[in-house]
């Protein structure tokens, strides 16, 4: 089973898990298991500021349509486990996903957002004046955030969470007399995060991963299989394709923290 690295990139000797060879079509154990990757919906801190790991930040009007809307698109799943950050955008988007799907929330800290300090609410106008705002925006592994967490252990421990996950659902599938089919299973996390672990997936380094974009109540999925991972969707939220990119992304400076998405552009 080939799950998320660590943080800097690949490493050969997490590539295969000799241990499952077979899968329920030939009646094994599952061989393969999917994470659908969802980002909160909007708030009223999405965009202007960077809402970080403030409490209290709850979903808008905006964003409780996003999640109804997600959790329409997501309806013919059943996953195994909807698991969710502890921060209340995430909960609520999740909630709206557990109504839908039937599937009761569990939360993991390590999916909550990345810890960026004295940065947390400061609006985006004033970041970029900062001289840490090109190493964000060009070297994110190496920042450190004022009196906050590192880009690079942010992703690591969501990495680690991800590896967890996948041997406990995939121990959990293997574990009846009946094969069971590869289990899917929901993380609704922060955008920053999804990056990450995108990336991860990918295997780029974390330095690469600003060129991503994961938009608020996108969908995005990887199956992890005993060879590689594979990114099945990406940044999916239903809408037409947009005509015109969005002012940050023609600046060439990258959503810090997921920025508001299609929601944020104007037409």
């Amino acid at each position: 089973m080939a799950t998320p690295e660590a943080a800097q990139g690949p490493s050969p000797s997490t590539e295969q898990e000799p241990s499952r060879e077979r899968g329920p079509r030939d009646g094994g154990a599952p061989q393969a298991v999917t994470l659908v990757l969802v980002r909160h919906g909007m708030t009223d801190a999405t965009g202007p500021s960077l809402a970080g790991r403030t409490p209290g930040i709850h979903l808008n009007d905006t964003g409780r349509a996003q999640a109804a809307d997600l959790a329409r698109r997501l309806s013919d799943l059943r996953p195994a486990a909807l698991v969710s950050s502890p921060l209340e955008r995430c909960r609520e988007t999740a909630q709206a996903l557990s109504r839908q799907l039937g599937v009761p929330v569990t939360t993991d800290e390590r999916f909550v957002e990345c810890d960026y300090g004295s940065w947390t609410l400061r609006p985006f106008t004033e970041l970029r004046r900062e001289p840490l705002w090109k190493v964000v925006q060009e070297h994110p592994s190496a920042v450190r955030f004022p009196a906050g967490e590192g880009m690079a252990a942010a992703a690591a421990r969501a990495a680690e969470a991800v590896r967890d996950w996948n041997t406990r659902l995939l121990d959990e599938a293997s574990a009846g007399d009946t094969p069971a089919e590869p289990p899917v299973y929901v993380v609704c996390s922060h955008g920053d995060i999804i990056k990450a672990l995108v990336a991860d997936a990918l295997g780029m380094h974390l330095d690469l991963f600003q060129r991503i974009v994961v938009d608020p109540c996108s969908a995005t999925s990887i199956t992890y299989t005993h060879t590689r991972p594979f990114l099945n969707l990406l940044n999916d939220t239903g809408d037409n394709f947009p005509a015109f990119p969005s002012t940050a992304t023609t600046s060439g400076d990258a959503a810090v923290g997921g920025g508001a998405g299609t929601a944020g552009r104007s037409s």
